[in-house]
């Protein structure tokens, strides 16, 4: 073991240097980040982004859609992301992919692949797998991989990591963000990463826009179970109204999850012609229970899924069904 590896009995430290020789090996790299991608598989990906290209490996970061999280622009090597498909590579690694669902496209089988996750639900489908559920985010079970392989953090690589576990921690508040999470983080700062900039660059950039959609999301707040579950939604038309964008409208979800009665909290929109359910829980309810019959997943206090229609009225009434009937 390292000298100074930070880690607990949880991580698998075999598949960390395996996926280290893989990667030493290859010739061209394809780091995949999921749909509607947030700051966890964004931050993530641009980690071993700066790693690979300051040792001169060939490499892309790649996301099916066309709408990133602009708020992290500031992480070095942004402008790289694309979502044109490489001509060829011989390695590909996810990264906080729950499945491979979330890929949005299908891999090749025969190309090996490194899943680098925190997803309760991931099934451990690639080649290597880096899964560890009990961690805050993907991003500090890509930590345990730079350390535990003695691998030098820059300042770029160890800002991309503190955001990762900022933004999936919820600003350092969840129960799966204990003191080692700290440990790592204290790290990360002694390598670079300056909090009060990358909060700076997160939290306070917001568009006039965003404050004019966020009280019609509100608006739509329903209360069910005596308040012990909160819904709210955003219609396609107060984005056409407003100039917002569907990611201005997340922080209303940790509105209504913050209400004190409220157990079960849930934000509906639509994404991709589909609508897309955020599921947030308090206590020892597992919510990601209820985004698996929707073909989703997630952790236990925080999930996602997608229903096959378009209208989130009639989503919302079925997503209902199923937690009501609990």
């Amino acid at each position: 073991m390292k000298k100074d590896f930070i880690t607990d009995h949880d991580v698998d430290t075999a598949s960390l240097v395996k996926a280290l020789d893989l990667i030493e090996k290859s010739k061209y790299i394809l780091i995949i980040t999921h749909i509607n991608p947030d700051a966890d598989t964004i931050s993530s990906a641009l980690a071993l982004s700066n790693f690979l290209f300051e040792n001169k490996i060939k490499h892309k970061v790649y996301n099916i859609g066309k709408n990133l999280p602009q708020n992290l622009d500031f992480i070095n090597r942004f402008e790289k992301i694309t979502n044109q498909m490489p001509e060829s590579f011989d390695l590909a690694i996810s990264v906080d992919c729950g499945s491979i669902k979330r890929f949005g496209f299908e891999l090749d089988s025969s190309i090996p692949l490194i899943n680098i996750d925190h997803h309760k639900s991931n099934n451990d489908f690639g080649t290597v797998n880096i899964v560890n559920y009990h961690k805050s985010s993907t991003a500090e079970v890509l930590y345990d991989f730079f350390k535990y392989n003695g691998l030098y953090i820059t300042k770029d690589i160890a800002t991309a990591l503190y955001v990762g576990i900022y933004d999936d921690s919820l600003g350092f508040t969840i129960s799966r963000c204990d003191e080692m999470t700290f440990e790592k983080v204290n790290f990360l700062v002694k390598c670079g990463a300056k909090p009060a900039y990358i909060a700076d660059k997160m939290i306070r950039r917001d568009s006039l826009a965003k404050y004019r959609v966020i009280p019609k999301v509100l608006d739509s707040l329903e209360l069910y179970d005596e308040g012990k579950v909160a819904v709210i939604y955003l219609q396609p038309l107060w984005l056409k109204q407003t100039g917002a964008t569907v990611v201005d409208c997340e922080v209303a979800l940790d509105m209504i999850y913050n209400i004190g009665v409220v157990k079960i909290a849930l934000f509906l929109r639509v994404v991709n012609e589909r609508v897309r359910v955020s599921l947030r829980s308090k206590d020892d309810i597992d919510i990601s229970l209820i985004a698996q019959k929707f073909g989703g997943g997630g952790h236990v206090q925080a999930a996602g899924c997608s229903v096959d229609c378009t209208d989130v009225l009639e989503a919302k009434e079925i997503i209902l069904k199923e937690i009501l009937e609990k």
